[in-house]
Parts: C-alpha cells; sequence; structure tokens
C-alpha cells in the first residue's frame, strides 16, 4: 500500500471511541496506546514485510528491528512479541528456521519475549513482528509534539531503499549492502534510552514514507513549521551515484507524489538529496524534536554511546505552519 491508501481505505468508517485509549487512528502514529491503570499502559503495533536481503537470518534480524522500533518511537519498553509468517509451500523450512532465528536474536536484544506467533500459506515470503509493550500514560510520546526552536535529530543515515533496488539490480557493492545491513540491524533501544534520559518534545521512526513523509506527519495539523538542512542530513555512501543512475523504488516516486503539497525544497539542493529525502526506509533510525537547550548534549551522548551518524538536521519554526522548508547549506 502506498501513502494515503490506508486513510481512503478507511473512510467512512467510525473511529472507535474509548476513553482509555490514548492512541489510535485519529494522527498517523507509530502504535496504539490504551491505558489499563493510572500508572500503566501498553504499546501495540505490528508490520511485516517481504525480504529485502537474501540471507535469511539477516532478513529476520531486519524485520524485528523495524517492528520493534514503532515502541521505542513512542518512549515505550517492548514486552512481548508474536512471530507473523507468510510462507510459500514447498520453500525449504530451513529457510524459515533461519529468519525466524535471525528475529529471536533481535527480540532477545531488545529485552523482549517470543510468546508466539501465526504463519499462513503464501505464494510470497514475509515476515515481521506484532510487538506489545509498556509505558506509563503520561510519559506517551507523540509524533506531533513538537515546538517552535525544537531541533530535529535523526539517528540513522538515509538510503536504504535506494541502495536495496541498486541491490536488486547487481550494482551494489558488497560494502555497500554491509553498510546498510549494519544499520538496519541496529536495534533503536539505546537511541531510544538516552531520549527519554533527556527528554523530548516528539519522536517518530523513519520507515517506509522516508524521511520528508513521516516529518510531514509530524507537523501536518500542528502550531508548527520545519526547516530541515539537507547538507546535514546523513546519507549512506554511493547514494548519488546510484541515484544519478535513476535506481530508484518506486515507493520514493508514490512518497513524493503524496507528500511534495507540504514540502519547499530549495533550487540549490542536489537532485540526488532531494531524492532521499522521500527514500522509503526499512528498519530506520528515530527522528526527534529535542528542546534546544538539550540538543547538543544528547547528540554527543548519542556518538560517545554507539550512535554515531546521529545528526541535527533542522529544526522547528513557527511559520509556516504544516510545511516543511529544505535549504542547502555548505556550512553543514
Amino acid at each position: 500500500m502506498g501513502p494515503g491508501d490506508l486513510a481512503k481505505a478507511l473512510a467512512g468508517l467510525p473511529l472507535i471511541s474509548d476513553p482509555n485509549l490514548i492512541m489510535g487512528l485519529e494522527r498517523s502514529e507509530d502504535a496504539g496506546v490504551y491505558k489499563l491503570t493510572e500508572e500503566l499502559a501498553i504499546i501495540q503495533t505490528v508490520d511485516f514485510f517481504t525480504p529485502i536481503v537474501d540471507d535469511p537470518y539477516t532478513f529476520g534480524q531486519i524485520a524485528a528491528v523495524n517492528s520493534l522500533s514503532d515502541v521505542y518511537a513512542k518512549g515505550g519498553k517492548p514486552l512481548t512479541a508474536m512471530n507473523i509468517v507468510c510462507f510459500p509451500e514447498g520453500m525449504e523450512l530451513s529457510i524459515l528456521n533461519r529468519i525466524l532465528a535471525g528475529g529471536l536474536d533481535k527480540i532477545r536484544e531488545a529485552g523482549c519475549v517470543l510468546v508466539g506467533g501465526h504463519t499462513v500459506s503464501d505464494p510470497e515470503l514475509k515476515y515481521g513482528l506484532s510487538v506489545t509493550g509498556l509505558i506509563h500514560p503520561q510519559k506517551v510520546i507523540r509524533n506531533g509534539g513538537a515546538n517552535a526552536g525544537d531541533k530535529l535529530i535523526l539517528t540513522k543515515p538515509l538510503g536504504t531503499g535506494i541502495i536495496s533496488t541498486a541491490l536488486k539490480g547487481g550494482v551494489a557493492s558488497e560494502e555497500a549492502v554491509k553498510r546498510i545491513v549494519r544499520s538496519m540491524s541496529m536495534v533503536n533501544r539505546r537511541a531510544a534510552e538516552l531520549m527519554l534520559e533527556t527528554g523530548v518534545d516528539a519522536c517518530t521512526d523513519v520507515t517506509g514514507f522516508g524521511l520528508l513523509g513521516h516529518s510531514a506527519e509530524m507537523v501536518e495539523d500542528t502550531e508548527v513549521g520545519m526547516n530541515i538542512d539537507a547538507a546535514a542530513v546523513p546519507v549512506f555512501p554511493e547514494i548519488k551515484e546510484f541515484a544519478e543512475m535513476g535506481l530508484l523504488p518506486g515507493g520514493l516516486h508514490r512518497n513524493r507524489e503524496f507528500r511534495q503539497h507540504m514540502v519547499d525544497i530549495e533550487a540549490n539542493v542536489p537532485d540526488y538529496l532531494a531524492a532521499v529525502l522521500y527514500d522509503p526506509q526499512t528498519s530506520g533510525g528515530l527522528l526527534m524534536a529535542v528542546p534546544p537547550v538539550k540538543a547538543d548534549v544528547l547528540l554527543q551522548q548519542m556518538h560517545r554511546e554507539g550512535i554515531p551518524e546521529a545528526a541535527i538536521i533542522g529544526e522547528f519554526v513557527p511559520e509556516p505552519k504544516g510545511r516543511i522548508k529544505v535549504r542547502y547549506s555548505s556550512a553543514a
């Protein structure tokens, strides 16, 4: 499904009203949150997709990390997970074993517990997780809570969609693939922990809608806009080469078509950077709105603790509300 398809599918259906529902379908949030008591709420999310790498174990790791990230983006702690598998009849079960092994290793790394799952026969292989997390009802981090002046921090580089397309086309180098696998396999646990220790105003994770798609969700129908410096955005090496070769995934074009009415890109922004800002990410980083007095300290902590490519890529502004301006600063 492309951007906006779910909203169209849900059109006309009544939203569920419940006084304990903290976060549901009202906004494009990363997960649902439901209050159980005055001190405890659960976070629920689900995600699964087709393989983007050939190795089954690595695919399992990436899919699990991607699913867990929605809980981290809300400020929660993953508690339990359930496997979701679509598996072709006749495919070697050893492949499924390796996928599940990869997922299980990342579930354990997150301090989460695998409690079951469900498998169906399907011509196309798919894997992911349904995850339940815990959070205090008053500490839920929304994607739309930013204030003017907040700095925008991104914790992982962009470009997994473009490099995956290059891999399918047989032109991606082994080193380029290793770089994106390393990034996509990195659990966002420590980034989320540092975020919670520091205190932020809003957060989301960057996945299929790309940086600009998820940034748009952060400012849509709010009292702030956003400025992004494309020169400050971390991207994987070889992105320029692949983008100029036209190795752009279909999802990138769909993301741009859906959100470009909210985005103003200055003429001096290089075309390859303008493209990668819409690139659909798999298991991307967290995107945080951080009060300006805390942003540099948080960034330094991340660099010290194994998140070296985290960067301040922009800021939230009072005007124009609900819009994103992309510039290119050679000083970045």
